[in-house]
């Protein structure tokens, strides 16, 4: 990765042997390593075991989790943040691991609308629940930086399972709530 990156100092017109470049490829290759971390984790790892036997049937909201991610079609980052809520069914997941999860997904190349259906799938195959529902807000630096350039634009991406998708008031409450 690091002759990648190097090459691609080069291709660009820079002297990658410079004193601010020279360790420039060993640094960038290290950076998209731990922007893709993703690709290494073991969701059932991540979860380690923090499921625990609960009676609640009420709407758990974990919301403003931060999250960076990078856009599989310009390897540009997207950051934002994501609000994720279940509905138990006998079980509840560690409240840091929600957040894992998120940072396990979104350290891959993504687009914003698969992240948003990856977290909520995953809630609902390890927890059991009774539907999840989660909403990601994020600004993308590819339409950002470049393209079109729109600095105040923001993408809102939803994905709605079981209790979630077929009662609206349950959505509504959710809605709702991430809104206060």
């Amino acid at each position: 990765m690091e002759q990648a990156f190097l090459q691609i100092l080069k291709d660009i017109g820079e002297d990658p042997s410079r004193p601010g470049l020279a360790d420039t490829p060993k640094r960038a290759a290290n950076a998209l390593r731990f922007l893709t971390q993703g690709y290494s984790l073991n969701v059932d790892k991540v979860i380690n075991n923090a499921l625990f036997p609960s009676d609640t049937d009420e709407m758990v909201i974990v919301k403003n989790i931060e999250l960076y991610s990078m856009c599989e079609h310009h390897m540009l980052p997207f950051i934002g943040k994501c609000h994720v809520a279940y509905i138990p069914k006998g079980k509840v997941i560690g409240l840091s691991k929600v957040a894992r999860i998120v940072d396990m997904f979104a350290r891959r190349l993504q687009i914003q609308e698969n992240l948003t259906n990856e977290i909520a799938n995953c809630i609902i195959e390890k927890t059991g629940a009774a539907g999840a529902g989660v909403i990601i807000e994020a600004k993308h630096m590819c339409m950002m930086m470049r393209g079109v350039e729109k600095q105040n634009s923001v993408m809102t991406t939803s994905c709605m399972l079981g209790t979630f998708r077929n009662s609206q008031s349950t959505r509504n409450e959710f809605l709702s709530l991430i809104n206060t």
